[in-house]
């Protein structure tokens, strides 16, 4: 997702935002972009209006390699609802079933079912989702009353783990694959619990690398002046971090910006590479195309 601006200044980096409850993503980037005074900016995964926390805002060239961080792990901080079931999976839905008794769950009871959900796990999509059936999300799909199968997806549940357990609320931290439904996963929980359950609370702690101890909230952003929010940029290479660094001469560099393959000693096996020019300057992310050979995959704009 990326919005643009009319006269406003070219800006290339990472925003770590702590995104409030209450606003959706995009305006989130709308408002920091407006706060930076940048054209061209993204979120490299949507937090839906109940959520909190780790947004990281891609602006100007660093969108060119937002799409990476969607691929990242994430990790959640999420509070768990016994007895009560939502159309919508969290508390912004309409109720739709509550317990006839007072929730009553043990410790230990709780731990055992966080176990059997740790690891491959299959998923069915919610209905309230941006997933698209015949090029309708299915949100409004849900919204007209119409409910459309959906087939299970894998996904990975890395860390399961009880934070909290208070009455009829459970708190868990859970570190998990793309494409895992935290909704889905709190209503699966009250459900092996017996009592149902929906989401109450979620706050998004950590994206791959980044974590949300290093992230700005949009009052501080607004506290401070141009030059401090500057300073709380990341580079755009710092979205690439943990693929392998080749550093190019000025024949490489040329080559490679003309979008031809060149060789390199030091190309991985496999996969992908951030590539550097002579004066350290990141240029962009290469792919091997053949053993000790790399090509071009997607470069900055230099100038």
């Amino acid at each position: 997702m990326s919005a643009r601006g009319a006269g406003r200044r070219a800006v290339n980096g990472v925003l770590l935002l702590d995104k409030p409850r209450g606003i959706t993503s995009h305006g989130a980037v709308q408002k920091t972009l407006r706060l930076l005074n940048a054209a061209k900016g993204g979120h490299t995964g949507t937090l839906d209006p109940l959520a909190t926390g780790l947004l990281p805002v891609c602006l100007g060239e660093a969108t060119k390699f937002s799409h990476l961080l969607l691929d990242a792990d994430k990790t959640y901080l999420a509070v768990v609802k016994l007895g009560v079931r939502t159309t919508t999976g969290d508390l912004e839905g309409e109720v739709i079933e509550r317990a006839a008794a007072a929730v009553s769950v043990e410790r230990s009871s709780v731990e055992q079912v966080l176990a059997r959900s740790t690891g491959e796990i299959l998923q069915t999509p919610p209905m309230y989702s941006a997933i698209k059936h015949a090029g309708t999300p299915l949100y409004q799909h849900a919204r007209a009353g119409r409910e459309i199968e959906r087939p299970a997806r894998k996904v990975f549940i890395r860390r399961l783990s009880l934070v909290e357990l208070d009455g009829d609320e459970v708190t868990v931290r859970v570190s998990c694959s793309k494409g895992t439904y935290v909704r889905v996963l709190a209503e699966d929980i009250g459900r092996a619990l017996g009592y149902g359950g929906c989401l109450a609370a979620l706050r998004r702690e950590a994206v791959g690398a980044f974590e949300l101890s290093s992230a700005a909230t949009l009052d501080r952003l607004e506290s401070i002046g141009a030059e401090e929010r500057d300073a709380l940029l990341l580079p755009s290479d710092a979205l690439v971090a943990s693929l392998p660094r080749l550093e190019l001469d000025a024949f490489g560099t040329r080559r490679l910006s003309q979008g031809q393959q060149i060789e390199h000693l030091g190309a991985p096996a496999a996969g992908l590479a951030r590539i550097y020019g002579p004066d350290r300057e990141f240029l962009g992310v290469a792919e091997v195309a053949s053993p000790g050979r790399i090509a071009p995959k997607r470069l900055t704009v230099r100038g």
